[in-house]
Parts: structure tokens; C-alpha cells; sequence
């Protein structure tokens, strides 16, 4: 697999990521916080994930279940990836901050229904 830069706008933060199926893995998610964010993710598993610089500027936001883990730069608030609550062990990485990456260039990209999350069904 391809080791992909990802940086914040200011470059506080730096990631190298793997992505698990490349930019086919690129979706929206309509939940409540996800839709304000607007950005697109895709995937890249928890052992694919390197900080190379900024972990002190990454700022950690959770809510509701509190099993999704997002994580932005504290100096210029972009989203650089987090832990989805669909399955733990990936991570969704904002393909607007790979390098070389326009978002523009994805096309029609597909929506997950995070509105009608199955985490968040009771029992």
C-alpha cells in the first residue's frame, strides 16, 4: 500500500496514513456533527495511521456514545481523521488533506446514514 501525506492547513499536524482501498473508500456521513463538518472520508486502519508531527496539537472531540474519536489541529481547526463507532479498528481520514488530493477530483461521492446509526439504537 501507498503511504499518503496528510497535513492541517497551518502544518501543525502531519500524519502518514495507508489507505485500506485507496480513495475508493471516500464517503459523507449525514449524522448530526458529520454533516456540519462536511468533509470526506476514507479509510485507513488503526495500524495505518502514523503522527509524524503535532500529536500536542491535536485537539479530541467525542459525543453521544462517545465510541467515534475526531480529532482536529488546536491551531487551525481542520479535521484530520477519526475513529469511527462503525468499526473501531479503522479510521476515516479527511481526503481534503492528502496531498495531491482534490476533492473536487472524487466525483459523486456516496453518503453513509449516520442519521439512522445502528450504535445508536437501544437494545
Amino acid at each position: 500500500m501507498t503511504k499518503h501525506k496528510l497535513t492541517c492547513h497551518c502544518g501543525a499536524v502531519e500524519l502518514q496514513v495507508k489507505l485500506a482501498d485507496g480513495l475508493n473508500s471516500a464517503r459523507r456521513c449525514d449524522c448530526s456533527f458529520c454533516r456540519r463538518r462536511g468533509a470526506i472520508a476514507v479509510t485507513a486502519m488503526i495500524g495505518d495511521v502514523e503522527i509524524v508531527k503535532g500529536k500536542d496539537k491535536l485537539t479530541l472531540y467525542t459525543w453521544g456514545t462517545h465510541t467515534a474519536k475526531h480529532y482536529f489541529c488546536s491551531v487551525c481547526g481542520i479535521y484530520t481523521h477519526h475513529q469511527r463507532r462503525s468499526n473501531p479498528n479503522e479510521y476515516g481520514v479527511n481526503a481534503a488533506a492528502i496531498e495531491g488530493v482534490n476533492p473536487r477530483d472524487l466525483g459523486n461521492v456516496p453518503w453513509s446514514d449516520g442519521v439512522n446509526h445502528p450504535s445508536d439504537r437501544e437494545s
